[in-house]
């Protein structure tokens, strides 16, 4: 494996979602192109003890922040989906894994992977004087946390 620095370019995100007319089976929904959220993030507690000693940090509880995915809509692969997709908001399952590849596209690294459910689904945004790329959107609500497997 090579090692050092890598890019934003250069990983695999693929997306699982679970058919909600026919629970337990996961519709592969490929590669996607942006990611954004899944941090985790914990509070902030500190405990004061008297005597003007200085404030110790307990930790506190751990989050997982909403991970966003969007990609380019194609019509033959995404159009056809999207009732599937509009079904499955609130409901159905999902798993995003997020593979690091090495700059020759080789994917040597374990992935990351998060497991949730769909929240929300957002079709491309449309404008007659506008010409750049379609993106659609899901947001994904994330149970636990993250692992690498």
């Amino acid at each position: 494996m090579a090692g050092g620095p890598t890019r934003q370019d250069t990983h695999r995100i693929t997306v699982q979602i679970e058919d909600p007319s026919n629970p337990g089976t996961m519709v592969d929904f490929q590669v996607w192109d942006k990611m954004t959220g899944g941090d985790v993030d914990s509070d902030d507690n500190k405990y004061y003890p008297g005597g003007m000693v200085p404030p110790i940090s307990i930790g506190g509880r751990r989050t997982v922040a909403n991970v966003t995915v969007s990609r380019l809509y194609m019509l033959e692969r995404d159009h056809a989906r999207m009732p599937m997709l509009i079904a499955a908001a609130g409901r159905s399952a999902v798993q995003l894994s997020r593979q690091p590849l090495q700059i020759d596209g080789k994917g040597d690294y374990k992935p990351i992977v998060y497991n949730g459910k769909l929240k929300r689904v957002v079709p491309p945004d449309l404008d007659s004087e506008a010409s750049g790329a379609a993106l659609i959107q899901l947001e994904i609500v994330v149970d636990g946390f993250p692992t690498a497997h």
